[in-house]
């Protein structure tokens, strides 16, 4: 048995070829938009959907926004000197990473034997108490 192609394997279900199709087109779009906006927009900003001729297009920020709201009569003008059937642009602000964002837990500190040494003498200076007690706990290993 001889394996299949990923193409194979898309094209032998009628929605999995759409949606390929469909992936294949993005990536078209995606590659002239790159060409026709300045390189930091370009890697700031992506091709999130086409639909009956509206490209949407995804930014990082507001101000990349702004600036492609700016273009976007140019940049509609360059998707169609392409071949590309595209009659309006909207761009939404969608952060890329913040669902690509790890929860990073904070790690304990380590003091070095100085700032043992120096907090032990604090520590010793004061009245009994709660920081008296609070400094003791923090330069116990």
């Amino acid at each position: 048995m001889q394996a299949r192609t990923l193409d194979d394997c898309l094209n032998a279900d009628e929605s999995m070829a759409r949606l390929a199709a469909h992936a294949g087109h993005l990536q078209k779009l995606q590659r002239l938009f790159e060409a026709a906006v300045p390189a930091a927009l370009a890697q700031t900003c992506r091709i999130a959907n086409t639909k009956l001729g509206v490209v949407f297009i995804h930014a990082e920020n507001g101000a990349l926004a702004t600036k492609l709201r700016q273009i976007s009569p140019s940049l509609c003008e360059d998707f169609r000197s392409a071949g590309e059937q595209v009659t309006e642009i909207r761009i939404k602000v969608q952060p890329f990473h913040a669902a690509v964002q790890h929860v990073h837990r904070p790690r304990a500190a380590v003091l070095g034997s100085g700032a043992r040494d120096s907090i032990a003498r604090l520590s010793d200076a004061l009245p009994d108490g709660p920081l008296r007690a609070a400094l003791g706990r923090l330069i116990k290993p």
